[in-house]
């Protein structure tokens, strides 16, 4: 026990801790976003780059570490929000003994004995009004949530001014996590990891899929870039240079 005390304070206070406990060594990218004190992050990161590990460790140390947490997991569909629910019971189960155990556990929901939650939900807007007081909302595969559901859950973070994590791929210049990333201005702690920069992708394997797959999918999936939709007419670059905000709209009366 004496030993176990000093472990879980560092663990507390440094989820990086945490994470090499639970058998996992961060990348730097990893490590600076879990000591981020950061109310906003988001996460443009490359498939298998480590994003929804990094987002479970982050789950794990909030319900473990912040009692009487209420964790949320949203992602377009139940069957994402589980597959990342379930990274975040691999981490929990990972820490052993020395941690708060669970009074309620299912296949969507871990309640925790120090009154923290951790439920997945889809992201439909008559799941989601229900709740409140988020301690820390991870949205998966945030490009393809609606803009209206992000709308939605905003508002639980607003008393508890909990903490919001989109992590995704691009999904072309359109929607809410496209425009958090391009015009969401300094308030957000953004993270950008390409497939060239994660070491656990090897570069033939990655070259090989380049030539198998379209160039765009690639740009999106592996580079991280925004890109126009393939069946787009007007670019996006050329609509926004089009704009000019100085012109006041026009006013029309009717009788």
């Amino acid at each position: 026990m004496a030993t176990a005390l000093p472990q879980a304070l560092a663990q507390a206070l440094d989820p990086v801790k945490l994470s090499l406990r639970a058998g996992i060594v961060p990348d730097a990218w990893q490590a600076e976003l879990l000591r981020a004190p950061a109310r906003q992050s988001i996460l443009c990161c490359s498939r298998q780059s480590g994003k929804s590990t990094t987002a479970a460790t982050l789950a794990t140390h909030q319900a473990v570490y912040a009692p009487g947490s209420l964790v949320l997991v949203l992602s377009p569909s139940l069957r994402q929000s589980v597959e990342l629910y379930r990274k975040i019971l691999h981490t929990y189960n990972a820490l052993g003994p020395d941690v708060p155990k669970p009074e309620e556990e299912s296949s969507l929901r871990l309640e925790l004995a120090n009154g923290s939650r951790i439920v997945s939900l889809p992201a439909k807007e008559s799941t989601i009004r229900g709740f409140s007081g988020a301690a820390l909302l991870l949205v998966d595969e945030a490009s393809r949530v609606d803009d209206a559901i992000y709308g939605a859950v905003r508002p639980m973070l607003a008393v508890s001014q909990g903490r919001i994590v989109l992590l995704s791929t691009p999904f072309g210049k359109r929607g809410f996590f496209h425009k958090e990333w391009d015009e969401g201005g300094p308030d957000w702690h953004r993270v950008r990891v390409p497939a060239a920069e994660c070491a656990r992708i090897p570069s033939d394997w990655l070259a090989a899929e380049r030539r198998r797959i379209p160039s765009w999918f690639a740009q999106q999936e592996y580079d991280c870039e925004f890109i126009d939709d393939q069946d787009q007419m007007v670019p996006t670059d050329v609509v926004r240079a089009a704009l000019d905000r100085t012109v006041l709209p026009l006013e029309v009366s009717l009788p």
